[in-house]
């Protein structure tokens, strides 16, 4: 199931959003033309790496771009293909500007990056030994995700759903639509192998744990 569009209009500039759409498309170009090894020297560099980040293991220094603590925020700019950024970018421009809308353009800043931050952390508590590099905005848009839940759970979202080999489009509910998600995340963390790579399903669901407690403190004082 592959979201399209919501059908839940703003009346702003979502310009946080978009920023940080293009910043991410930006990193991922100046990463892809480094070629391999500089894609890879990037990935290292400005991505999490759990046992560097604890201080179980040290980057050699033509690798350690900048200090284990700044990949925290770096990572969520970085992405490990074209797949893994299209994907984000497509959620983060559905769901990213009504909750910039409600929480307004600085207090909307914030909250994606705490949902990132809290994405990283839970994925890297679990295994601190870890010497897998972690990158990507999932975490942070997981968090844009649960916001949008706990928000506009009636919104209709409009998603193509493959039945066999025809593909249908069709409006669900914005709660089917993300508690479905938020159920793929946790199987799939159930059942995904420990340490290989892949896909950062903790992340995922600690970014959006993160997104639905978070949110209705970044909506103090704010007008509905």
């Amino acid at each position: 199931m592959i979201p399209l569009r919501d059908e839940n209009p703003v009346r702003i500039v979502p310009f946080v959003t978009w920023t940080v759409l293009a910043v991410c498309v930006l990193a991922f170009v100046v990463q892809f033309s480094l070629g391999a090894e500089g894609f890879n020297r990037v990935i290292f560099g400005l991505g999490v790496i759990p046992a560097v980040l604890f201080g179980h293991a040290y980057l050699p220094p033509e690798i350690a771009l900048v200090p284990p603590a700044v990949t925290v925020v770096s990572s969520m700019f970085l992405h490990g293909g074209w797949l893994h950024l299209i994907g984000n970018m497509l959620y983060l421009w559905i769901f990213g500007d009504n909750i910039e809308e409600r929480m307004g353009h600085p207090r909307f800043l914030v909250f994606y990056l705490a949902c990132g931050v809290a994405a990283v952390f839970a994925q890297a508590i679990p295994a601190p030994e870890s010497v897998v590099p972690m990158v990507g905005a999932s975490g942070a848009i997981s968090g844009v995700l649960g916001a949008y839940l706990l928000l506009f759970p009636r919104a209709r979202v409009l998603v193509l759903v493959p039945l066999g080999f025809v593909l249908q489009v069709i409006r669900l509910p914005a709660v089917w639509v993300l508690g479905l998600w938020f159920l793929v995340q946790l199987l799939s963390s159930l059942v995904a192998p420990e340490g290989e790579g892949g896909v950062a399903f903790r992340a995922h669901l600690g970014g959006f744990v993160a997104g639905l407690l978070l949110a209705p403190v970044f909506l103090l004082g704010r007008a509905r």
